[in-house]
């Protein structure tokens, strides 16, 4: 299953695969920087029923 994440960028919006992003931490929790706009677009870990990490993306910047 390949997870699709839309830049939150109101004037970007551009989706990508995950295979297209990078996921780090920049000290406010995971997040990809849209490659076209630069944007940070914040994600949530979890976990499918078989033990992998998956990625969702949230909207704006997650409570810490």
């Amino acid at each position: 299953m390949s997870e699709t994440f839309v830049c939150r960028n109101q004037s970007c919006g551009t989706p990508w695969e995950q295979s297209e992003v990078v996921i780090k931490n920049e000290g406010q929790g995971p997040l990809f920087r849209c490659p076209l706009c630069g944007a940070r677009n914040y994600l949530e870990v979890l976990e499918d029923e078989d033990g992998k990490v998956v990625y969702e993306q949230v909207d704006g910047k997650p409570f810490l």
